[in-house]
This record gives C-alpha cells, structure tokens and sequence, in this order.
C-alpha cells in the first residue's frame, strides 16, 4: 500500500499555504499537519529530518516544497508556466514594499503585541518580517546562504513601532536597488544558496516578490479587520502575474478579529 502523501505546515506560512492550494487544485489528497496544533505533529516533521515548513512527505521520503516545481516533481506532475521578467520582479517587489510601509506606519501602539491567529507573530513582528525576506534574498544574490533563521527574526529593540519598521524598510528598499544597479539591471546569478537546495536565481526573486506581497495582504488585512482605512493599497496591476496563494492567511485557520 501507498503511505499517504502528508503537508506539513503552519499557519500565515505563505508557501505552506501555496503548496496546500497546489495540491488541492490537482486534486492530489493529503494529510495535513499542523505543526503548531500539537507535539505530534512537530515530533513527526522532526522524525523526516526536517526542522522547518513547509515539507510535502509519503513515508519516510520528503521534500521541502517552497519550490513548487520541487513538489510538482515529487508528486509526479508537471507545472508549466513563465514567471515574470527579473526587470519588472524587482519593480514589483520595491511596489510592494513601499505598500508594506505604508501599512506599517497605519497600525496603532496598542495592537503591535497582539498575535495572528494559530501563531507565536505579533503585528509588529509580521510587518518586520516583511523586509526581512528581500534582506535574505540579497543576502543569498551578495554569494552568502539565504538561512530559515532569516524567517524566525524578531524586531530588535531599536525596531518597537511601525514608524521604526518602516525606516528599516527603507532601508532595505535602498540596498535591494543598489543591488539590482550593480548588477546593472542585466546580469542575474543563475544558482544561489539556500536552507532548501540551490534555487535558480529568477525562482527565488519571484519568491521573494510573492513572498513578501503574500505578508503586505496579511498586514491590509489585519488593518481591515480594525476598522482602519488603508491610505495605500496594492492593486490587481502590482499583483498580475505573481503566484500568490489564493487566500490571504490559510485555508485552514481564518484570520479574523
């Protein structure tokens, strides 16, 4: 008998969340695992070899699935389709993280410790983590190791409102130009370095894109939800294109409240 194909994730996990919707859109059935819903579920992923999500698995084998074709290959099908140039990634991206500021700066003092729904993440800590995923992007094109320990940074001390993730945001928008000049808008590395394999250079810039639009509707969404009027939005223009998981949080656990 087939071991059962099983998803471990967790939730506001943008590519744990893409890799569900991948699945279910193939109609290929799955176990899915909360890793954050109980031990078991933790013990289990560890048991693999793995220590973080998102992870597709059928018995003892695995593979990590922030790559989608990397799943498509493991469950045996294909995924077609062009991404965007790196040219208009990069103008999408810097789109994206002018929006994500301006959401930061909108989200009151009160609220910033409050948590998402499932998950050890303030607000505060979800508009930081924003930035941080171009950050280990450059860190990954600059010939260093994109490592999962970007993914778990907390804001610093010096990082303990909106205004101040903005500022860093910023500065991450400055460097992720700088960047792209010196590379002089044309050259772009083939392979880099990361926790999950060596990606293609243009895979993990469409990543890092999604990635960081998926967290932006996140935080417009957290705003939503109290009552607050986005003074900037990110439009179906700055999204066409981008593989963005068709809900906003999870299939699984709303965001809500």
């Amino acid at each position: 008998m087939t071991s059962p194909l099983r998803v471990f994730w967790q939730p506001g996990c943008s590519s744990c969340l893409k890799a569900k919707e991948f699945l279910k859109r193939h109609d290929i059935p799955f176990d899915s695992v909360n890793v954050l819903g109980g031990e078991d579920g933790m013990a289990a992923l560890q048991a693999l070899g793995a220590k973080s999500v998102p992870v597709v698995s059928r018995g003892v084998d695995f593979v990590f699935a922030q790559n989608l074709r990397d799943v498509a290959d493991f469950v045996g099908i294909e995924r077609g389709g062009a991404g965007l140039s790196p040219t208009v990634l990069v103008g999408r991206l810097d789109r994206v993280l002018a929006v994500a500021q301006s959401h930061v700066r909108q989200l009151p003092l009160n609220v910033l410790q409050t948590t998402l729904p499932g998950r050890d993440r303030t607000y505060l800590d979800l508009g930081y983590h924003i930035f941080v995923i171009p950050e280990a992007f450059l860190e990954s094109a600059n010939g260093g190791i994109l490592n999962y320990e970007f993914f778990e940074r907390r804001p610093p001390s010096s990082i303990a409102d909106g205004d101040a993730v903005a500022v860093f945001g910023q500065s991450i928008r400055g460097d992720m130009s700088n960047w792209w000049e010196s590379i002089n808008n044309s050259y772009f590395p083939d392979l880099l370095d990361t926790y999950y394999g060596l990606q293609h250079g243009g895979d993990l810039l469409e990543r890092t894109t999604w990635h960081s639009a998926q967290h932006t509707r996140q935080l417009a969404a957290v705003l939503k939800n109290l009552g607050i009027s986005l003074q900037d939005s990110l439009s179906d223009g700055d999204l066409e294109g981008l593989p963005l998981p068709d809900h906003v949080y999870d299939d699984e656990v709303p965001l809500s409240g």
